[in-house]
């Protein structure tokens, strides 16, 4: 049905004459759509912040750290600081059939590392080849460390996307090149990024079996991690259970000394964190539904008010032949135009807040990227509408239906 153009000057024109009516029917509504953009997105920049920590290491994986002991132990003494070994790293590598890519790890510590003129501090990490997958390593040119490199003791490096820009300046390409370490020679295999930032593009990565070699690191490691596929939480934990009773044997310390090892379960962790954004959310929406029906309850009232002051407008009509069907229409529209433009509004002053903040706003451990799911607020926006022309039809409806004498009466 088109609307005839008198109608919407005449609507225009009821919403002019009472400026003060409609300015409370539409921040109302409008306030309602803009706290619910800004909560959604407040809470989505939270998740997006903390989920971004657990995107440099794989969620499924359990990192395993040396301690010192603090409890006596059939005749040992308490102090007594847990080394690890190329055996530990075998031994759990046999735990569970769940391990699939496991990695040690031997701090070499920072080094100077120098191609040509061109030098830096570096941190020299040496690792196994399960570790890129440990540490979700992309590789943006050539390749990681791979088996041959730690049966042959190669004198290869990965090295972070800051340290090829430290050293090999106006675009070389570093692979296949020689870098010096303390004089020692390493050839360039590969370039990585890192979701961790630029901390960890500034590390390189070289061979475990070749650090422990060159660097006088006997069998010694430092760290052992693994991811453990698609376990689940419950065999996480019970994998955490055997590695402390398997290293409590060997290393000879109580299985009840939680600072002899350190096990992380990054696992466990993510799921604690999803399961507080969880309650963040409900909170979200227990706030935000708030919001909308204090908007709904705003306009229904506003509404009903409307519709009685106009009860003598109604009568007039009516007496001039406009049919019951006409008015209840008119009040209607009126209606689902002020709230369908005052929804507009909110829903784009919430979305622009939120570009503002994600563009001037650095982006941190704990906040980034706010968002707002629009087919959310849309709903709640057309909710507001529907709300408010069902709070308008039911007075239009009554009071059109009552006869012009008794409307003039009545007002």
């Amino acid at each position: 049905m088109i609307i005839d153009r008198d109608k919407w000057q005449e609507i225009f024109s009821t919403i002019n004459k009472n400026k003060l009516r409609t300015f409370l029917t539409g921040f109302s509504v409008a306030w309602g759509i803009f706290m619910l953009i800004i909560l959604l997105g407040s809470g989505r920049g939270l998740q997006n912040g903390v989920q971004h920590q657990f995107a440099s290491d794989a969620t499924n994986s359990l990192w395993i750290y040396q301690g010192q002991t603090t409890k006596p132990y059939k005749g040992t003494n308490a102090g007594r600081k847990i080394q690890f070994t190329n055996a530990d790293y075998r031994r759990t590598k046999r735990l569970d059939k769940h391990i699939n890519h496991i990695s040690g790890r031997y701090y070499v510590g920072s080094k100077t590392i120098s191609y040509k003129l061109n030098y830096g501090s570096y941190d020299i990490r040496a690792v196994n080849p399960g570790h890129k997958y440990i540490e979700n390593t992309d590789i943006t040119n050539g390749r990681f460390l791979n088996r041959l490199d730690m049966e042959h003791f190669s004198k290869v490096m990965v090295i972070g996307d800051i340290v090829r820009k430290d050293l090999f300046k106006h675009g070389i390409n570093p692979l296949g090149k020689y870098v010096e370490v303390g004089n020692i020679p390493f050839k360039v295999i590969g370039v990585f990024k890192d979701a961790g930032g630029n901390g960890e593009m500034r590390k390189v990565y070289i061979p475990v079996s070749t650090a422990q070699r060159i660097f006088n690191g006997g069998n010694r490691l430092n760290q052992i991690m693994f991811t453990v596929g698609d376990a689940t939480l419950k065999q996480t934990k019970q994998i955490e259970k055997e590695l402390r009773t398997e290293f409590a044997k060997v290393h000879h310390f109580d299985p009840t000394d939680r600072r002899a090892i350190r096990i992380s379960n990054n696992l466990d962790q993510y799921k604690k964190v999803m399961n507080l954004f969880l309650g963040i959310r409900i909170f979200i929406w227990i706030i935000g539904i708030g919001t909308i029906i204090a908007g709904i309850v705003g306009v229904s009232n506003i509404m009903m008010i409307v519709v009685k002051e106009r009860t003598k407008e109604i009568g007039i009509r009516k007496a001039l032949g406009a049919t019951p069907k006409s008015i209840v229409g008119l009040i209607l529209l009126e209606s689902v135009v002020i709230t369908s433009l005052a929804g507009y509004f909110g829903l784009m002053a919430g979305v622009g807040l939120l570009e503002l903040v994600n563009k001037y706003m650095p982006p941190s451990d704990f906040f980034r990227n706010p968002e707002a799911n629009l087919s959310i607020a849309l709903t709640a926006m057309v909710l507001l509408v529907i709300s408010g022309a069902i709070a308008g039809f039911i007075p239009a409806k009554k009071a059109a239906s009552i006869k012009p004498i008794d409307a003039l009466r009545n007002e």
